[in-house]
């Protein structure tokens, strides 16, 4: 009996994050070793990586941002739950610290995320083939207490099941179903939490990212949302998510 036919679906991360990065994506997609994309629309170079997505008729999602750089939702024009200061995202460990904290206004990760899909639409003329999250923004409960180990980073434990499904996964999924799109990513990467070859900080993020993977799921399967493995714009024969360039 033959077997099945697998073909490894590979999505480069960070399009439009800068010039240089995005030159090597389109060098990878043309040679085959790249499937997709994901386009930080507050990048720097947002707009000369939506040509050349354009150009080269690439399959094209939205890399939601709520972490890296400047907002391009209403947040810009005043002070806001997602910025510093500065008027910056708060980074990687400081949104998630910001999130366990219950320091961020859902209603503003809402007004962000439709902002960046209606920027995405600007640039491409067209909705997103899939939206996922930089820095895995996207798959963070509501439900969790944060606290701070210095030898393990942020730890998150979870809330009794009564409690009310808010968090940045739930907006996520509502946002997007709003928006009509169908597919997402679920960040499960089994077995690198224990990856020898990781540093302990990294594991201990890689494993918090697998636990609000599986957390989000039930809130996304609730609107509709798919994984991207099961999308039409997928090439022929492609049966899953596989490796992806950036985060």
């Amino acid at each position: 009996m033959a077997r099945p036919r697998v073909r490894l679906v590979v999505t480069a991360d960070d399009f439009g994050y800068c010039p240089r990065r995005d030159e090597g994506i389109v060098e990878a997609f043309l040679a085959g070793a790249v499937t997709s994309v994901s386009l930080l629309v507050n990048g720097a170079a947002a707009e000369s990586a939506a040509e050349l997505a354009r150009r080269h008729r690439i399959p094209t999602g939205l890399h939601a941002n709520l972490s890296e750089g400047l907002p391009v939702g209403p947040a810009r024009h005043g002070v806001s739950s997602l910025l510093s200061p500065e008027g910056f995202f708060l980074g990687k460990m400081g949104f998630r610290k910001a999130v366990a904290a219950g320091d961020v206004v859902l209603t503003q990760v809402r007004e962000e995320l439709e902002a960046q899909l209606s920027r995405f639409r600007e640039l491409l003329g067209r909705d997103p083939t899939h939206v996922d999250g930089h820095q895995h923004v996207h798959v963070l409960p509501g439900a969790w207490v944060g606290a701070s180990r210095p030898d393990a980073g942020m730890q998150q434990v979870p809330l009794p099941d009564s409690a009310p499904p808010a968090g940045v996964c739930q907006v996520f999924a509502e946002a997007l179903q709003t928006c009509g799109v169908s597919f997402t990513r679920l960040p499960l990467e089994r077995g690198v939490g224990s990856c020898a070859w990781l540093e302990a900080p990294a594991r201990s993020f890689a494993s918090a990212v697998e636990r609000d993977a599986r957390a989000a799921m039930g809130p996304f399967a609730h609107h509709g949302l798919r994984r991207a493995n099961d999308a039409p714009w997928l090439p022929e024969c492609a049966s899953c998510w596989g490796l992806r360039g950036g985060s």
